[in-house]
């Protein structure tokens, strides 16, 4: 009779323990299945990829005269969904007025932000303001420049090379404003200057 009852006792045991297994390992299971189910409806992750693109184009901004402001060209156009910006491959911004002369900007690419106030150029960018009048040619290169085509400033805050007539200015840092054609330079300003030519 007692060996009997200790058989009923340690079977009972021994059911008791797979019984509490498995409701763990269930319990582990329901667990994993609602974490899933709630990352799978969390927020989706934001588009990364252009909702358009537009090849070879040009944006021509009019003033309220109805002439020429400025026009932004390019190789290939695409639209960020996510921030609502414009990214450039081989920019060419031109800026226009009738009391001073035109000014080109180029560079690998750039990105011209949402309300199409500011041009991000990027990498080899090049500026050109012809000669005319008193003005000198003005060139200019660095890797940044950030145009703000309303305004008809450029600005940068990393090293550039200006080239006004024969004269050459390096700095780190400028603030060049077309339309007042002042021009001011950060640090580590070098100057080289051309002498006069004398008339003979």
């Amino acid at each position: 009779m007692t060996t009997a009852t200790h058989s009923i006792s340690r079977f009972g045991m021994v059911t008791l323990l797979v019984l509490t297994t498995v409701l763990v390992l269930v319990s582990f299971w329901v667990l994993e299945v609602m974490r899933r189910s709630a990352e799978d409806s969390g927020p989706q992750a934001k588009r990364i990829d252009p909702d358009y693109f537009v090849e070879t184009f040009t944006f021509l901004r009019l003033s309220q005269a109805g002439g020429a402001r400025y026009s932004i060209s390019g190789k290939r156009l695409e639209h960020n969904p996510v921030d609502d910006t414009h990214h450039i491959q081989l920019p060419e911004v031109n800026s226009f007025s009738d009391e001073r002369p035109p000014v080109k900007s180029t560079a690998q690419r750039g990105i011209v932000t949402a309300d199409n106030s500011k041009v991000h150029l990027y990498d080899d960018v090049h500026v050109d303001r012809p000669a005319s009048g008193q003005s000198r040619h003005f060139h200019l290169n660095s890797d940044y420049l950030l145009v703000l085509v309303d305004e008809d400033i450029v600005r940068t805050d990393k090293p550039v090379e200006i080239t006004l007539g024969k004269s050459v200015l390096r700095g780190t840092g400028m603030v060049a404003n077309n339309a007042t054609r002042q021009l001011q330079l950060g640090n580590a300003v070098q100057a080289t200057f051309a002498s006069p030519e004398r008339s003979r």
